[in-house]
């Protein structure tokens, strides 16, 4: 399916999207900090900011678009048009992502991500509760890693024949 705006159009949308303040972190921000948790939000002297940051806990929390960081899930959907881009961009999101972690886990922060379908769903009502309940165990616990929801199988990555 072709794009029915121009360059400029799509350029000025895109633009508008940010990297902070989105709506499912604010939900995760909302309903942890009604639970009595204090953080920091995305610092800047922390690498990789980390949407969610406990200092009290040592531990951070990513919350992840799973357009933006390539979540595989039903919630997925990689645009017809310009593919090898968006593919290859989101594979690029995904490896900076993957050595953020890593950087973090080394300087000895436990690390949660959690997933835009984790929280947004057919019945958000639903999935809301169960995921900070789990962030909340979480955090209070002493597990290093978190991903909600698992991820799930990954594609293969993209090729340069894929192009076109």
């Amino acid at each position: 399916m072709p794009d029915n705006l121009t360059p400029e159009q799509r350029s000025i949308r895109m633009a508008a999207i940010h990297s902070r303040d989105t709506k499912p972190e604010l939900l995760v921000r909302k309903a942890l900090f009604a639970r009595g948790f204090r953080y920091r939000v995305a610092p800047k002297a922390l690498k990789g900011r980390p949407d969610l940051v406990f200092p009290k806990h040592k531990a951070v929390i990513f919350v992840h678009g799973c357009f933006w960081h390539g979540h595989w899930c039903p919630a997925y959907r990689q645009p017809k048009s310009n593919g090898f881009f968006w593919a290859e961009k989101v594979h690029r999101n995904k490896v900076r992502d993957h050595d953020d972690v890593a950087r973090l886990l080394a300087q000895g922060w436990r690390v949660a991500i959690v997933w835009e379908c984790a929280i947004k769903g057919p019945k958000k009502a639903d999935l809301l509760p169960a995921t900070i309940a789990t962030l909340q165990a979480w955090l209070t616990g002493s597990e290093t890693e978190l991903e909600l929801p698992p991820p799930p199988p990954e594609p293969p990555e993209p090729r340069a024949a894929d192009k076109g």
